[in-house]
C-alpha cells in the first residue's frame, strides 16, 4: 500500500505535468492535473482515447464542488450529501477552472469524490482536481490492480500508486444533473435502487444521450477475446459448441451451474454475490486473456442492484469492434 512518501512523490508528479496512476474504490485512474491541458491531453495520447470523450474530475471533497461548476442545483447537492465520497459521478454545468480539453468540448463537467484513502491523500497533497480515466488503452479492459496498470500501461506512466485491489471494481455511476430530473447516464457502483431512495422518484437509464460521458462506446471494457452472450441456461452448450469446432472457450459460469463440468479451456464460476461478481469482474476477463482464450460465452443475470452495471459492462465487452 502507498504510504505518505509515495502520496508526495505523486503530488510532485502531477505539479510537474506528469501522469499517475491512482487506485480508487472503482478502478485504478490514470491521473492528471485536471488544470493543465497539455497534462490532460497527454491522458488521452498515452490511452489512444478519442479527444471527444470526456474525462472525470476527481476532487477531495463535496464542500469544493462549487470550484469546479457554474452551479448546483438541490438535487445535485442532495446526492453528492448521500453518495460523496463514492462511486457516484455528477455531470454539471462547467465551471472556468476546467479545461475544454478535459470535457471533451462540452460545456459540461462530469464531476466525483473517490472513496479510497489513497486517492483521497493524494487529492489532499496535490490541492487540486485530478481527471483520471481508467488506467487502460481506450476500450479495453479497465484495472483493478496496481499490476494491470504496469502490464498495460507500462513506462507511459510517470508513477504508478499501489492501493492495493478496487474495492467496487466497475466503474462509477454517471448522473445528469443539469436538468430538473436526474438521468442515469451510465449504471456503476451506485445502484438506481438507491439513487431512487434518496431522491423519492424513478430515474431513467436511456440507451443514448444528449451529453457525451465515459463508457458510451459500443465497444468498451472489452477483452482480447471475443465475448459472446446468451441465456443462462445456455451457456454451457454454446461454450461445448464453440470448443467443438476449435475455438480455446472460456466460460463464465453461472453460480446455479454449481460444480458442473464444462467441456472448454477454462471455466470460472460467477460468484452468488453480485458485489463480489462486480468486484472481480475485469479480473476475470484479464484471466481469460492470460489463459489463452479467443471466445468467452457469458450470460446477464437479473438486471437489478449491481446486476444493471454488471450487464451494461458485459454488453459493451460484447459490443461490435472497429476492423483492425
Amino acid at each position: 500500500m502507498a504510504g505518505t512518501s509515495d502520496i508526495e512523490k505523486a503530488a510532485d508528479v502531477l505539479r510537474a505535468g506528469g501522469l499517475v496512476a491512482l487506485p480508487t474504490e472503482t478502478v485504478y485512474g490514470l491521473g492528471a492535473n485536471a488544470e493543465d491541458p497539455a497534462a490532460v491531453s497527454r491522458t488521452f495520447q498515452v490511452k489512444g482515447r478519442p479527444s471527444s470523450h470526456p474525462l472525470i474530475v476527481h476532487i477531495g471533497g463535496a464542500e469544493l464542488l462549487d470550484d469546479w461548476v457554474q452551479e448546483v442545483p438541490a438535487t445535485a447537492r442532495l446526492l453528492a450529501e448521500h453518495f460523496w465520497p463514492g462511486p457516484l459521478t455528477l455531470v454539471l454545468r462547467r465551471g472556468r477552472r476546467v479545461p475544454l480539453e478535459a470535457t471533451g468540448g462540452l460545456e459540461t463537467v462530469a464531476v466525483r469524490v473517490p472513496d479510497h484513502p489513497v486517492a483521497l491523500a493524494l487529492l489532499s497533497a496535490f490541492g487540486g482536481g485530478v481527471t483520471a480515466p481508467s488506467a487502460n488503452r481506450f476500450g479495453s479492459v479497465s484495472p483493478t490492480t496496481a499490476d494491470d496498470v504496469r502490464a498495460e500501461l507500462g513506462d507511459a506512466v510517470d508513477f504508478v500508486l499501489d492501493g492495493g485491489l478496487c474495492e467496487v471494481g466497475v466503474e462509477s455511476t454517471i448522473v445528469d444533473a443539469t436538468g430538473d430530473i436526474p438521468t442515469i447516464l451510465r449504471p456503476g457502483g451506485v445502484t438506481r435502487e438507491d439513487l431512487e431512495s434518496v431522491l423519492g422518484c424513478p430515474l431513467a437509464v436511456p440507451a443514448s444521450s444528449r451529453i457525451r460521458v465515459p463508457g458510451q462506446h459500443p465497444s468498451h471494457y472489452a477483452p482480447r477475446a471475443q465475448v459472446v452472450l446468451v441465456p443462462p441456461e445456455k451457456v454451457v452448450t454454446e461454450a461445448e459448441l464453440a470448443q467443438e469446432l476449435g475455438h480455446r472457450v472460456g466460460v463464465f459460469l453461472p453460480a446455479a451451474f454449481g460444480d458442473a463440468e464444462v467441456k472448454a479451456h477454462a471455466v470460472v464460476r460467477v460468484p452468488d454475490s453480485m458485489a463480489a461478481y462486480a468486484r472481480g469482474l475485469y479480473g476475470l476477463l484479464r484471466e481469460l486473456d492470460q489463459r489463452g482464450c479467443d471466445i468467452i460465452v457469458a450470460s446477464l443475470l437479473a438486471e437489478a442492484g449491481l446486476g444493471l452495471a454488471i450487464a451494461n459492462r458485459l454488453r459493451r465487452a460484447a459490443g461490435p469492434r472497429a476492423a483492425a
